[in-house]
């Protein structure tokens, strides 16, 4: 049996320069080269039919361990609860009220970075407290 060695996640969005930008800034990603042949991705965009100009962009892991991440133009909104989120490990191996705090910290960077913040949850003996977030589209996210 063949194992998958690498996957990416697709987030479906309205905006996917916008949001592709923003996960850059939280996991400290990357956007890619653009294709061979051009300069710029503004470049291969402008390259596109005008109804496929800015429908999709990606990020990158820089060290090439992470998945990459994909955004792409949809037409209808988020309507309902994600039925797959990202939990974002800021406060690994780090329990009670330091693991409260470095959970803070990390929200309030990203909710300059247009993030919402929706409510955290304390340790409750099974689980480690959890900081539930939204990106600058509303996708729910966790801090974890």
């Amino acid at each position: 049996m063949t194992s998958i060695k690498q996957f990416q996640v697709t987030y479906d969005c309205a905006e996917p320069e916008r949001v592709a930008r923003f996960w850059c800034e939280v996991l400290g990603y990357v956007i890619p080269p653009p294709p061979e042949g051009f300069a710029t991705w503004e470049d291969f965009d402008r390259s596109l039919p005008t109804e496929e100009q800015g429908s999709a962009f990606a990020c990158v892991d820089p060290s090439g361990v992470g998945p990459r991440l994909f955004f792409q133009r949809v037409p209808e909104g988020k309507s309902v609860k994600n039925r797959l989120h990202l939990d974002v490990r800021v406060g690994t191996g780090l329990v009670g009220e330091e693991r409260v705090a470095a959970l803070e910290a990390e929200c309030a960077r990203l909710v300059a970075l247009g993030a919402v913040r929706e409510r955290l949850l304390l340790a409750d003996g099974v689980n480690e407290s959890t900081l539930v977030m939204r990106d600058v589209e509303g996708n729910e996210f966790c801090l974890d």
